[in-house]
């Protein structure tokens, strides 16, 4: 993935010391180079003031340098050495007219050194600019704590929360995914609304199953792409008890949905399953979805395209895989437990240990021979985010919750893809989603990124989201 880049503009307001702001521009672009982030700033020589900007013509040079950097800016962070020019931030924000996230961050005054020499007043200053932006109407990140060193580990960790909000504003305002098959007739509960989705900027490109089973009959044997999807199918997990014949049709699915994934520029696919593909193909989808997963392209079952965004979503914050799971299961009497699951099409990376199976479900309507190419096993312990996206047509918008929680190591004996999850006040979740009509599916990913998804969604994105906490 391509590393985050942040624009930084710098605040000055002129009876305050000169070299707060020259020393603090260079504390702040040290901290985002060692961690790991590109930045676009003025140069020192740009302004009176060693790159900071106090004035409208100031402004007017920050919104060009931002404009001409437009295609690869992802975030701005504002900072203030000193009190800083409100007038002058607002103003460049407007000019550069990004539309991409910007966080507020303020310097700290140091109790021993509150002479005019030293002082900043950056506590008040963001204040200053945070009601500007409001008047603008320019949207903001605010840190944690409001006054913070740029090397401190809460702002370390407001970086990461930060980039994160970014990656996910940017993909969600100009994704393009797949929608592949007709959604099952008993699957009611993933109906979207495509316009509200498009509205946001989200485009649905549709392929109907029929095309998908043409195409796979029209392949060879021998045709490059089956034979490498073949070889990765063996590679990722065993597939000691799978015939080879079902081995080659998951391969031959995997080329053709690969095909309309590239010359359709998608970043993620939600695929018709139960049960046409394995009546009249004779494979489950599941490996094909698992290894597109795993590999950053995230897939969903049942034409989920909600399910879908949430894992995209969850993938955008962490820069690793997501699933999407069944809220399934009580787990014994344990109201803050469940067991979530799926036939499954989960990600091997999210596993204790994962191997390749058939589909025990459907295997007792449609035969165990039509069902190879589930992955199974249990989901391995430790920190989760959750996260839903859904369209609410009678309201018109789109609504999203998200939480966090872990993975136990309860004992569980089952089949499938599952995991005992814990989640604080689990009972006060499961009544919002009933109350609210929300799908039975949820998606999951590691790591602990709720804030920046609400962040991104709520405030950037203008959806409306419960923050479970």
């Amino acid at each position: 993935m391509q590393p985050t880049t942040f624009a930084v503009i710098v605040g000055n307001r002129g009876f305050f010391p000169a070299d707060l702001c020259k020393a603090g521009r260079a504390q702040m672009l040290k901290t985002l180079a060692q961690q790991g982030y590109n930045c676009v700033c003025l140069e020192p020589d740009a302004t009176s003031c060693f790159g900071a900007i106090e004035s409208y013509a100031d402004a007017q040079k920050c919104a060009e340098l931002l404009r001409a950097h437009r295609e690869v800016i992802d975030g701005v962070i504002v900072t203030l050495p000193n009190f800083g020019d409100e007038r002058a931030i607002a103003n460049a924000l407007r000019l550069a007219g990004l539309n991409v996230p910007v966080l507020l961050h303020a310097y700290p005054d140091d109790a021993a050194k509150m002479t005019c020499a030293h002082r900043r007043d950056s506590f008040c200053g963001k204040i200053s600019v945070a009601n500007n932006l409001r008047q603008y109407g320019i949207k903001y990140t605010l840190t944690a704590q409001h006054t913070c060193a740029p090397d401190a580990p809460d702002f370390l960790e407001d970086l990461a929360v930060f980039a994160a909000t970014c990656r996910i504003v940017k993909t969600l305002r100009h994704a393009r995914v797949g929608a592949i098959g007709a959604r099952p007739a008993a699957f009611n509960t993933v109906r979207y609304s495509e316009k509200l989705f498009e509205h946001a900027g989200i485009t649905v490109e549709t392929l109907d199953l029929s095309e998908v089973l043409g195409q796979c009959e029209k392949l060879a044997e021998n045709d490059p792409a089956v034979q490498a999807k073949v070889k990765a199918i063996n590679a990722y997990v065993s597939t000691r008890d799978v015939p080879g014949a079902a081995i080659l049709k998951m391969a031959k699915l995997g080329a053709v949905i690969d095909r309309f994934v590239r010359e359709n520029e998608l970043i993620g696919t939600a695929i018709q399953c139960w049960t046409s593909l394995e009546q009249y193909f004779g494979v489950v989808p599941c490996t094909i979805m698992s290894m597109s997963s795993n590999a950053l392209v995230p897939s969903a079952c049942e034409v989920d395209v909600g399910g879908l965004l949430a894992m995209l979503t969850l993938q955008c914050a962490t820069q690793t895989c997501s699933a999407i799971v069944d809220w399934n299961n009580n787990f014994q009497d344990d109201p803050d437990k469940c067991v979530v699951f799926h036939c499954s099409n989960l990600p091997k990376d999210l596993f204790k240990a994962a191997t390749m199976d058939y589909q025990a479900i459907i295997a007792g309507s449609v035969g165990k021979g039509n069902t190879h190419g589930t992955i199974v096993g249990r989901l391995a312990p430790g920190p989760l985010t959750y996260c839903r996206i859904s369209t609410d047509d009678r309201r018109g918008g789109i609504t999203a919750y998200t939480g966090e929680g872990e993975f136990t190591n309860d004992k569980l004996d089952t089949f499938g893809g599952y995991g005992v999850m814990h989640i604080p006040q689990l009972q006060a979740l499961l009544q919002f989603i009933c109350r609210f009509g929300f799908e039975h599916h949820v998606a999951i990913n590691r790591g602990s990124v709720s804030v920046a998804i609400v962040d991104a969604l709520d405030n950037y994105l203008g959806w409306e989201v419960y923050h479970h906490q």
